[in-house]
């Protein structure tokens, strides 16, 4: 298994500058807000060593691509905690919690997050949960799983909301528009009993604001925290004052329900996001805990993560392998399909490789250990799909840099509205309301969300798939792609030849012809030899026995069948044997002609057949080809075969544009020449000499089964090497950057429509004020709408079945659904 690229290895744009990085996914924990993750951002780009970082709210988690020669991962842990966040370390599967094993491992290293999948917690192994210092510096929220940071969302949304009511009832708005009449408790003023109410609200539901504000003007950006901390402590601080000398109008109600709204709308949107990372709740899910290892002979029961390089393990039908390695005793079949896609079970037999979370199904297999900790191919396709959900495509770059600004419009916005209503006479109160409104319609959380959100579900679906993206960028790049060019052999073709013809001569009988060529064809082991075989059993013809084998270089085989003397190769074989081949030359001349090899079967002194052999098209190439043509892609097969040969499975399979005897050095030139027409170009192939190709495409997409090079160099990986996958994989990224737009298009269409509006702009006009209560409302249904948006992404249709295709002659599989 080779299809999965080491998780600190990037594709050309999306590598850090200088050489030597390294590459880890930190976990983030804590971080309520989207824009909050500016604040990890913030901080840990400023330390020595560190190139980039891409910080995820949905995830919990961040990309870190540093310099280990002048920082680790220790450093890194600890930095994030100085931001306020909670972070144990890499995020990786509690199974492959390994230090020993860590690829990108530094000096100092000496803590890993290990995942309890099912109930979503990240903890270091052996140690609390948090320190007293976590919980303190994130308001009680620094090891939280997402699942518990939306019970404590709710939590302090319900102190809110029911502390509240009370107060809204002895308001002004209580008094005077719902005619509420009754006096305040214990002879207290209205405002002093408001007062008392509020205090729990501010500094237990609302403190979570007032922290993440500290802790993002500390780093030195702004956020939505800072928003919300202003316009609640504002309102609050004012009626305080109010209070404290004397009495008057205050807004303790408009400070109260303001929290409680925003909490309310931010208890649903996080309940909305959590659902956005099933699919590495998915791939956590899927390694065993406990492996058989046999010690002294015996198998003894250890926690998968304690498997070493070596062990020996004893794995049982049914029973899931704990980690990657070699078959050393036993043969059973394995069901790879939760790893690889592969739908059928693959037979193992000594000396094979089988991979770690894949299902023994029959026999009992003893394995050595060969691949443990994040070594594993499950730890890297863990990896990889984090890198990609938490990387940015270029438009969340701008989102990110937008919400930044808009953070500022606001803030200078509230400033502005509260001193031009002063101006125009009104009085503080309603001046300092509209400011407090200005200020939280105008939050940027939506926007922080458009993008990663819609990548989270994107990038999960097509790991689901056995597709992997690698980066946003090559998610959002695969939307706008209108040139496939497909490599031919491994990836529209098995690589593998098979028997396509068998034309025999007048009055001869097929399937004694099949006998006598697959006796001498099974002493053979060239790869011609072995495809007329496999047809032979195929056909079930009787199995006779050749001697005398004689291998002819170049040219053919001879033996002795059954008392015949048979002969199978070229037409030099033929005429240095004396055998005649003139009732067959012209058949003969057809199939080469058709971009087929053209093996003659000779029997005594005469030419009786003549067999056909090609490599073997893949059985759903034709309905990729198809799809993609559906959905307005032109496909080109780049290949180095024989003009003839190209030609032939260009018909077969539809395709618009055969490029044919090209040199492994040329394939490069000529997806550039493409791209020089104002194509965007995705390649699709699996070899080595696909990599400049592969590099050169605006998308580069490499067959699972493909070199590590390949795989290296691509920007998708499809596990499965299917070629149907190929349209799918577009399908992905169209859908993913059609909910990106959406986003996007609403979050800054909400705030140009709702920032004048909540200044009190059409007030004079038409009358049209927004309450802070209000403003929070829509704010937060903003971001949830966001959100919800984005999940639907997940009834995305991927079935790459053209529609109205009809069926094809040759043999066409359905998609895998």
């Amino acid at each position: 298994m080779t299809a999965h690229a080491h998780p600190e290895r990037r594709h050309d744009h999306e590598q850090a500058e200088g050489s030597g990085t390294a590459t880890a996914v930190l976990e983030v924990s804590g971080v309520q807000w989207a824009t909050s993750k500016n604040v990890a951002e913030a901080v840990l780009s400023r330390r020595p060593g560190v190139h980039s970082v891409d910080a995820n709210p949905v995830a919990q988690t961040a990309t870190v691509t540093y310099d280990p020669k002048r920082t680790n991962l220790t450093e890194l842990r600890d930095w994030v905690r100085e931001c306020g966040f909670h972070c144990a370390g890499q995020s990786v599967p509690h199974h492959v919690c390994d230090p020993m094993t860590e690829p990108t491992a530094a000096p100092g290293l000496d803590e890993r997050v290990t995942h309890d999948a099912h109930a979503g917690h990240a903890m270091a192994p052996g140690s609390p949960v948090s320190s007293p210092h976590d919980a303190m510096g994130h308001g009680g929220h620094g090891s939280m799983s997402m699942a518990d940071m939306v019970r404590d969302m709710r939590n302090r949304f319900l102190v809110a909301a029911l502390l509240s009511v009370p107060i809204l009832l002895w308001s002004p708005i209580g008094r005077e528009v719902l005619n509420f009449n009754t006096a305040a408790p214990f002879g207290l003023r209205d405002d002093v009993f408001s007062l008392l109410l509020s205090l729990p609200v501010v500094f237990y539901s609302a403190w979570i604001f007032f922290d993440g504000a500290w802790r993002a003007l500390r780093a030195r950006t702004l956020d939505m925290m800072v928003l919300v901390a202003v316009a609640v402590g504002a309102g609050w601080s004012y009626s305080l004052g109010v209070t404290l000398t004397g009495g008057g109008e205050v807004f303790y109600e408009a400070a109260t329900v303001l929290t409680a709204f925003v909490l309310l709308g931010h208890w649903f949107e996080m309940r909305a996001r959590g659902g956005a990372n099933d699919a590495i709740r998915t791939l956590l899910d899927l390694a065993p805990p406990q492996a058989l290892v046999i010690r002294d002979g015996e198998p003894v029961e250890i926690s998968t993560s304690d498997v070493v390089v070596g062990d020996l393990l004893l794995i049982r039908p049914g029973a899931k392998i704990a980690t990657d390695g070699v078959v050393e005793e036993g043969e059973s079949d394995v069901d790879e399909a939760m790893v690889t896609g592969e739908s059928l079970p693959v037979t193992k037999l000594p000396g094979d490789p089988v991979i770690g979370a894949t299902v023994n199904t029959t026999g009992t297999l003893r394995v050595r250990a060969a691949k443990v900790g994040a070594d594993t191919a499950l730890a890297q396709i863990v990896a990889l799909v984090q890198q990609a959900q938490n990387s940015k495509a270029p438009g969340q770059r701008l989102a990110d840099k937008a919400a930044f600004w808009l953070v500022l419009v606001a803030l200078v916005g509230g400033v502005g509205t509260f001193l031009v209503w002063l101006a125009a006479g009104a009085s503080v109160q309603t001046a300092l309301l509209f400011a407090i409104t200005v200020v939280v319609i105008t939050c940027p959380d939506a926007l922080g969300l458009a993008t990663p959100t819609a990548i989270m579900v994107g990038s999960g679906l097509g790991a689901k798939r056995g597709i992997l993206f690698k980066n946003a960028t090559a998610i959002e790049t695969s939307a706008r792609i209108d040139t496939v060019v497909m490599d031919k052999t491994g990836t529209l073709t098995k690589g593998e030849p098979e028997v396509t013809d068998v034309v025999v001569g007048p009055g001869v009988d097929e399937q004694r012809v099949l006998a006598l060529a697959g006796a001498l064809e099974r002493e053979s082991e060239h790869p011609l030899a072995q495809a007329v075989v496999r047809h032979v059993d195929a056909e079930g013809v009787p199995r006779l026995r050749a001697t005398g084998f004689r291998n002819v270089t170049g040219i053919g085989a001879l033996a002795e069948v059954d008392g015949h003397k048979v002969a199978i190769g070229n037409l030099r074989l033929m005429q240095s044997e004396g055998i005649s081949v003139e009732a067959l030359a012209a058949k003969r001349d057809e199939i080469a002609a058709g971009g087929r090899t053209a093996v003659f079967v000779g029997v005594d002194d005469t030419a009786v057949a003549v067999i056909g052999i090609a490599d073997a098209v893949r059985e759903t190439s034709a309905a990729a080809v198809a799809a993609m043509h559906e959905a307005g892609i032109r496909v080109v097969m780049l290949t180095g075969d024989n003009q003839a040969t190209a030609e032939r499975i260009a018909e077969e399979l539809g395709i618009d544009t055969v490029i044919a005897e090209v040199l492994p050095e040329d394939k490069a030139r000529h997806v550039q020449r493409l791209q020089g027409e104002g194509r965007v170009v995705a390649m699709v192939g699996d070899g080595v000499n696909d990599s400049p190709s592969l590099v050169r495409a605006d998308v580069g997409i490499a067959v699972g089964a493909g070199t590590d090079v390949a795989i290296e160099a691509a920007d998708v990986v499809l596990m499965r090497s299917d070629p149907l996958d190929v349209p799918v994989a577009l399908t992905i990224g169209r859908g993913t950057l059609r909910k990106m737009r959406q986003n996007l298009g609403w979050a800054v269409g909400y705030n140009a429509i709702a920032l004048p509006i909540a200044a009190g702009v059409f007030e004079p006009a038409f009358g049209l004020v927004l309450r802070p209560e209000i403003a929070a409302l829509s704010m937060s249904g903003s971001s949830f709408l966001v959100a919800v948006n984005a999940l639907l992404l997940k009834r995305l249709r991927l079935s790459a079945q053209p529609s109205g295709a009809q069926p094809a002659k040759r043999s066409q599989l359905q998609p895998t659904p």
